[in-house]
């Protein structure tokens, strides 16, 4: 563990149960689309919850989180039963953008943090906040048959950049962690609603 560490350490463990919790309930939401299992519900919850950061560790020689004592498959669980046990009627067609928008931006400074703490550099510490925040949605995405947001032109990877991006430039600006922790996070989280309620994007490649 480098000297980073106390980041981690200081993290709250609720930025990362949030992360996983509404990134869960975006998987189950997903499982819900397709009509299908209780057993389902429960594999794309818990695949979509910890996708992300299970990449995240095995690339930054971390332990896997999940197989630590840490509630994040219990986490993943209850959702999947809150979701499959309420009514289609109370979910309502974008639910699961706005589910996966939240968990995007929490986990991606999440993971951001998490890289700096086992002393990856400033750089590549982003780049595994973006990979934390964005790979659960899609593995969700490629298991469930739909096109992946990677495909899409909305604003998606570019929001987990922001997020994951500002918390590592305000911490090695001196910046209060708390307060980077926040500024990523809301950061990240508005420019994703923005893309999701005015239909943002990225201009694509028209080079003939």
């Amino acid at each position: 563990m480098s000297i980073h560490a106390p980041i981690l350490d200081q993290a709250p463990e609720w930025l990362d149960l949030a992360g996983i919790a509404v990134f869960a309930a975006s998987g189950a939401l997903a499982a819900a689309r397709a009509r299908q299992t209780l057993v389902t519900f429960a594999f794309f919850a818990v695949i979509t919850g910890t996708g992300g950061g299970t990449l995240r560790d095995l690339l930054i020689g971390a332990p896997v989180f999940w197989m630590q004592d840490n509630p994040a498959l219990a986490v993943c669980l209850v959702m999947a039963g809150l979701v499959w046990l309420t009514p289609s009627r109370w979910w309502r067609p974008r639910a699961l953008d706005w589910f996966d928008a939240v968990g995007l931006a929490a986990y991606a400074v999440y993971g951001a943090s998490k890289a700096l703490a086992f002393g990856v550099p400033p750089l590549a510490a982003a780049m595994m906040g973006v990979v934390t925040g964005c790979c659960g949605g899609i593995i969700r995405d490629v298991l469930a048959g739909e096109p992946s947001i990677l495909l899409r032109p909305e604003i998606y990877v570019t929001a987990a950049a922001l997020a994951a991006g500002l918390f590592v430039v305000l911490t090695l600006l001196g910046a209060s962690l708390p307060i980077a922790w926040g500024a990523g996070a809301v950061a990240g989280f508005a420019l994703r609603a923005l893309a999701i309620a005015r239909g943002l994007g990225l201009p694509a490649y028209r080079r003939g």
